[in-house]
């Protein structure tokens, strides 16, 4: 049972192949082997599990029928969760157990979805790799030597691995499409706003946005199917209308106009990749689409423009973790700065220590208008660079990522190489465009990803391209040895 997809529980489970509490029973049992190789989950909540799975159970007894009631999933852990420690991978929120459940948990719950556990991630979501965590890096499944990607690495890995069908994710610079991309999955980063962002622990608050993790985009469409929507909790959600996106997924390509900036093919992107894309190009060509060769000037300044707009609402975002109302405390505090200082000091770790203080310092006064404000200047033309290739072109392709999966700890020493992994992924965070990473082909034994992005609200046509690119391409059905 834990090699089938989304769609194929939804078929197995309405026609009375097993039942919710059997599937989840079987998938919390491999988790309990397989999972202390991966480190993937941070929580496993098999009450909660089998409680949901019954629930669901009972609900299809009684003719209630839907794609995702009583399908397995599980939430990467900065999504609140109603009683259940919501850590965000951090010293600093290690007792903190939510007292609500964040919008997209309690959407998908009450779609019927069964919550097997919290997965492992970079701490409060800063990280390309998924070695930040206060509980240990997570290991990638094709490799156990290798990252999975970060921020979403326990996602990727646990979905990689057959642990589990499909999980929830964040992308505020890429943290869904690049695990993706590293683990062989189909990852999607949806249209800013379209996924609230209540109850999800922020870290760069006009870049954040959920989105699903999955094997295949029949499985993303179901997911978003039951994360997306407009939610009057959210001042960033926009009321836009939910398409069925299942429905889209069967359009013919013929005619759709492919981009392919000549930026994404510059020094730095690893030939074998570059390979792989061209190869994704020619596929898609043979379904019909044109491809048409374009030009994004600006991406050359998106890493340093992200890098600072990305660490000053990190910076602004968790001066709340202070210890005084919830989180990590220091002992015997002499006085309230104290306090104050080794709160913070020992709950956060190195890389969030890093980006607060980048962040603090473009903020300050003296170099508000010299780095901050010149960032959000750049951010505008990178929108309108996409902007104006959106008048040439439907979607645009490219690398998701310039090399596959690393060794763990081989950046650990310099992170700003670990920062240039993300330069094809940032874009579309800055933009605020959907953008979705799947499966396309093998360096090394090591999956390679390509990453197609599409104009606001065009999730179903990303999700389309890539499930008819999967019909007739088998990278996506391939799974890692011992797994």
């Amino acid at each position: 049972m834990h090699q089938l997809t989304l769609a194929e529980i939804a078929r197995g489970l309405a026609d009375k192949k097993f039942s919710s509490e059997e599937l989840t029973k079987t998938l919390l049992a491999r988790i309990a082997q397989l999972d202390p190789q991966l480190n993937s989950f941070i929580t496993v909540t098999e009450d909660l599990a089998l409680e949901q799975a019954k629930a669901a159970d009972a609900r299809r007894a009684n003719g209630e029928t839907g794609a995702l009631l009583g399908a397995p999933i599980a939430h990467k852990d900065l999504f609140c969760t109603q009683g259940v420690r919501t850590s965000c991978a951090s010293k600093m929120l290690d007792n903190f157990k939510a007292p609500y459940d964040a919008t997209v948990v309690a959407k998908l719950a009450a779609a019927g979805t069964v919550t097997l556990g919290k997965t492992n991630m970079d701490e409060f979501a800063m990280g390309s790799a998924n070695e930040s965590s206060y509980y240990g890096a997570v290991k990638n499944p094709w490799n156990l030597e290798h990252v999975p990607g970060g921020s979403s690495g326990g996602s990727a890995a646990a979905v990689a691995a057959r642990l589990l069908p499909a999980a929830t994710g964040t992308d505020t610079g890429g943290s869904i499409r690049q695990p993706a991309a590293l683990t062989n999955l189909t990852g999607l980063k949806p249209t800013y706003g379209r996924v609230s962002r209540w109850g999800m622990i922020a870290y760069a608050s006009s870049l954040d946005q959920g989105g699903p993790l999955a094997r295949t985009a029949e499985d993303c469409a179901i997911l978003l199917q039951g994360m997306a929507g407009f939610d009057p909790q959210d001042s960033t959600s926009i009321d836009e209308p939910v398409p069925d996106f299942s429905a889209s997924l069967n359009g013919s390509l013929q005619g759709l106009r492919i981009g392919v900036p000549k930026e994404f093919f510059s020094e730095g992107l690893d030939a074998r990749i570059a390979e792989l894309v061209h190869n994704s190009v020619k596929a898609l060509e043979k379904l019909g689409a044109v491809i048409k060769p374009i030009s994004l000037p600006n991406m050359q300044h998106a890493i340093p423009a992200y890098y600072v707009i990305a660490p000053a609402e990190a910076s602004s975002n968790l001066s709340r973790f202070d210890g005084v109302r919830f989180g990590h405390r220091c002992e015997d505090p002499k006085d309230l700065t104290d306090l104050y200082k080794r709160s913070r000091a020992e709950g956060f770790g190195p890389e969030v220590q890093r980006r607060i203080l980048v962040g603090a310092y473009a903020l300050s006064a003296g170099y508000y208008d010299a780095y901050y404000l010149q960032a959000q200047k750049i951010r505008r033309l990178i929108k309108n660079d996409f902007m104006t290739a959106f008048n040439e072109v439907d979607i645009i392709l490219g690398p998701t990522t310039p090399n596959p999966a690393w060794k763990i700890g081989a950046k650990n020493s310099d992170p700003v190489s670990a920062y240039l992994e993300d330069v094809y992924t940032i874009t579309a965070n800055l933009a605020g465009l959907p953008g979705l990473s799947m499966p396309a082909g093998f360096v090394d034994g090591l999956p390679v990803g390509v990453q197609l992005l599409a104009p606001y609200f065009q999730e179903g046509r990303l999700l389309n391209v890539a499930h008819q690119y999967q019909l007739n391409t088998d990278w996506h059905t391939r799974s890692p040895a011992g797994f």
